[in-house]
This record gives C-alpha cells, structure tokens and sequence, in this order.
C-alpha cells in the first residue's frame, strides 16, 4: 500500500490536504459545536483546545502517522477527515478523525468524502479499512452500517477521553474484495444528491 496525501473531490465536497491556510476556518467549524466534542470524541478541538490539538494533528501529519484532510463544502473548510493508523506493511489504514460542522452533517457531505477516501485508499493497495466509533455515537455508528461497513466488534474500555470518561470503541472493517459493493451503494446514494 502506497498511501500519499493528494486533492480529492467530486461534485459535492472537496477533501485537500490539511495545511495552515484551513487553520482558521477549520477553528470556526469546530467553534460550532462544543457539545459534541464533550459528548462524543476522545479529545477536543473546541475553544482553548484547538491549537494543542492543532499543532499535535500536525505533528503527526509532519511524521507520516496521519494524513488530515480539509472538507471543503461550499468554499470553505467545515470540517476534517483523516487516514490513521497507516500500516503499510499490512496493506491497513483506518479512516476517522472525522468532524463536520453542523450543517454539513445529514447531507452528501459525509458519503461524498467517505466515497473518495475509500476509492483513494484501496487503489493505493489497502487490503483492509478500519473505522472506529465511540459505542455512544449512535448517529455515526448508523452512519457507518450505511456506508457499508461491517461491524467487527466492540473494544470495551478501550480509552479514556479527553473529559475523563471511559470509552468503549466499535470496530468496523470494509475489505477490498467488499469495495465494489460499497462503492456501487455509495454512488447510488450520492445519486439522490443530484
């Protein structure tokens, strides 16, 4: 698997590669709800905790350990998206990181760049793509069964969160023989979007 950071886009979304000039308007679509970020996610990009976060997500971009994406909808970046966990030996990558802001949710945003990080991701060699979801996520956890992927198992107590809560992680796996299926599924999908 040869897995490079490269611009990726359809009609709906623009996935470009993270970089200081998303900086801000990627602050802004964090902003936006500091909720979620509480509630759901092992680490904040909220308020006081987006420049640690920041200067740590590029860090490991800068090392080879992430490859972050802006999402781009409508001109600007409301969100992020990211391959981790980048196991070339293994052909394995996990797509995750992901966060958009509350407009972009519900809509052809997320299928869009799931649809483009798939594609990039299995004709660069991946054998298997991992996603991994908070147990209590119950909006992405279905958002992902949607994408077409399966559900491996649950990782009990697998992390502790930025707020101090034990979380418990759901495993879900698409394998490169599973990709046409999923595919074809997602580009019915994004067909409803016009």
């Amino acid at each position: 698997m040869q897995l490079d950071p490269k611009l990726l886009e359809d009609r709906h979304v623009r996935l470009e590669p993270m970089a200081d000039a998303h900086r801000e308007d990627l602050r802004v679509a964090c902003n936006a709800d500091p909720a979620t970020w509480t509630e759901l996610y092992p680490y904040s990009m909220a308020g006081e905790h987006f420049d640690p976060q920041w200067t740590k997500m590029m860090g490991d971009v800068e090392a080879g350990r992430t490859i972050a994406f802006a999402v781009v909808a409508d001109g600007r970046c409301g969100g992020i998206t990211c391959y981790s966990g980048i196991d070339a030996a293994n052909d394995v990558v996990e797509v995750g990181g992901t966060y958009y802001r509350p407009d972009l949710r519900g809509g052809a945003v997320n299928p869009a760049a799931k649809r483009l990080m798939l594609a990039h991701a299995f004709a660069s060699g991946a054998r298997r793509l991992v996603l991994r979801v908070d147990a209590i996520n119950a909006r992405s956890r279905a958002a992902v069964l949607r994408l077409g992927a399966a559900q491996d198992g649950i990782l009990r107590q697998d992390r502790v969160t930025w707020t101090g809560r034990i979380r418990d992680t759901v495993i879900f796996s698409i394998l490169a023989n599973e990709w046409p299926a999923v595919r074809d599924g997602l580009d019915a999908r994004l067909a409803k979007f016009g």
